[in-house]
């Protein structure tokens, strides 16, 4: 396939990206499978309104580059920046180039000294940007086509996983902070450091296995009876949290465990209390709940995947308001359009660390 070929250019770039990154060692990428696997028809089901939330999210990115909140500016331009890369455009190419761009600039531009991704004194529970910054910038870096700047993406994410590892604390999961500073952990921060950390991984960056190792033995002690994983470690677990629980299947499922004794009891509680689309139980996290549960069911394959996702791309096309974006008063209005166009876009394929 010639690389005049978008998508054999796009896998020829990973590959580059990898390479630099581990100084000529060979690693396999799955790569970005070619649009045209899904059915012209059921693109064009939710293609508007994937289209007009595009737009508005594009329209709301600031001039430094990333998306405004007074307490989690790092996590909302992260979720933004990849609900625009989930589209297909990259730093380069496509509709977004530019915007994503912007958006890498912005990121990098928070990387401190220490690796954190993030601003300490303005970031409010600073471990969930670094997390999600992680994962959007482990996706760009196999799209980077400047020798010089793919250097410079390494560099940031390579200080950022040791940033995370040393984050960890003594029971292998993460709280709001690095555990330097409280060794406090719960459960929706240790998922999207290990979500960040298996897409560094994925892009060809040293990441300690120890690490993750630990993180599994976290959420498994996490589990409760019924399946579900709870708020924390402590003694005093209490009651499983369906939000966590998808997430943190989703994240063992990006570690590549799929075969645990801990894995299906997780699917069926995650299955009985979210594949309704249910309010209840969430505590007010929906869009973080379902951002996690839709890639646990897409990873079951087209069986479970496509009448789940015909109901939830629904409800969201429902939902959507007049200028293209979705309501949210949680986080954000940028943060429940970034998760609920990620969702409408899971089935274009185009991100490594969400496919099958």
């Amino acid at each position: 396939m010639p690389l005049s070929n978008p998508i054999a250019r796009r896998k020829f770039l990973q590959t580059a990206a990898a390479l630099t990154a581990l100084g000529g060692a060979t690693i396999s990428f799955g790569g970005r499978r070619a649009l045209g696997v899904i059915p012209d028809a059921e693109q064009d089901r939710w293609k508007e309104t994937i289209d007009k939330g595009l737009l508005w999210l594009a329209s709301q990115q600031g001039r430094s580059g990333g998306w405004t909140h007074p307490m989690y500016s790092t996590a909302v331009s992260s979720l933004a920046g990849t609900a625009l890369i989930c589209s297909g455009s990259t730093t380069t190419q496509g509709p977004y180039a530019k915007e994503i761009r912007n958006c890498v600039d912005f990121l990098m531009s928070k990387a401190r000294r220490n690796g954190l991704i993030g601003d300490p004194k303005r970031d409010n529970r600073y471990t969930y940007g670094h997390g999600f910054a992680m994962l959007f910038l482990s996706q760009v870096l196999g799209e980077e086509e400047d020798i010089d700047r793919r250097q410079e993406l390494v560099e940031v994410l390579q200080n950022a996983v040791s940033f995370s590892v040393s984050a960890q604390t003594k029971k292998g999961g993460w709280g709001y902070v690095s555990a330097k500073e409280d060794d406090f952990d719960e459960g929706s921060t240790t998922i999207t450091q290990v979500q960040g950390l298996r897409g560094c991984r994925n892009a060809g960056l040293v990441v300690p296995k120890e690490a993750i190792e630990k993180a599994k033995k976290y959420i498994y002690g996490c589990q409760n009876k019924d399946g579900g994983i709870s708020y924390n470690s402590s003694s005093a677990k209490g009651a499983s949290r369906p939000a966590i629980t998808a997430a943190a299947l989703a994240a063992l499922y990006n570690a590549g465990d799929y075969e645990s004794k801990y894995v299906p009891k997780m699917w069926n509680y995650s299955r009985r209390n979210l594949h309704r689309l249910s309010n209840n139980e969430l505590f007010g996290h929906w869009h973080y709940a379902y951002l996690y549960y839709t890639q646990v069911v897409y990873r079951q394959g087209p069986e479970q995947w496509n009448p789940y996702r015909d109901k939830i791309c629904d409800r969201i096309k429902k939902d959507q308001r007049a200028d293209g974006h979705w309501k949210e008063e949680n986080v954000n209005n940028v943060y429940g359009t970034s998760i609920n166009l990620i969702i409408l876009q899971m089935d274009y394929g185009y991100l490594p660390i969400y496919q099958r």
